[in-house]
């Protein structure tokens, strides 16, 4: 299944359930040490700030979410790919805490969903345009990953 998941590397052995439940929280003790100030700031230019990589989760978690619900929904739907760096143009006086809020609140609702849907659904699949036919499963896998690259990433600003 980890062909089709861009962040398969970052995937660190826990079920992809654990991470996906955990991340929020990570997040908000790494927004907490870096404080409202730095979490503003970007680490060099041309990089997003903590802010607006939080406020880039909440995004992919609402787009996630959409592709988890059609998958369900629809037989042989195909995805709609988005234009991350369109996205975050938005995101510019976002807070730390206002994104996080909007993350937490759709990660939790995203949970209940695969809580229901797995491991049933798992393999029902759905077509992504730069991809090809995935999962059920390899989406829940894809933003279990993609919460590790960019914690990842927050841990290293927090650590600078």
């Amino acid at each position: 299944m980890s062909e089709l998941n861009p962040y398969a590397k970052y995937l660190d052995g826990r079920r992809v359930e654990e991470i996906l439940s955990a991340t929020p929280a990570a997040v908000g003790l790494l927004l907490e040490a870096l404080g409202p100030v730095r979490s503003a700031l970007a680490p060099e230019p041309g990089k997003w700030s903590p802010a607006q990589i939080v406020a880039h989760l909440a995004d992919c978690d609402l787009a996630f979410g959409f592709r988890l619900r059609q998958t369900l929904a629809e037989e042989g739907h195909v995805v709609q790919p988005f234009d991350q760096d369109r996205w975050a143009e938005t995101y510019e006086d976002a807070t730390a805490a206002e994104a996080l809020a909007a993350f937490t609140a759709l990660r939790r609702w995203n949970l209940r969903l695969i809580a229901k849907a797995l491991p049933e659904h798992a393999g029902r699949t759905v077509t992504h345009p730069e991809r090809g036919t995935m999962t059920f499963g390899v989406i829940v896998e894809t933003m279990a990953g993609h919460d590790l690259n960019h914690l990842a990433q927050l841990q290293r600003i927090a650590a600078a």
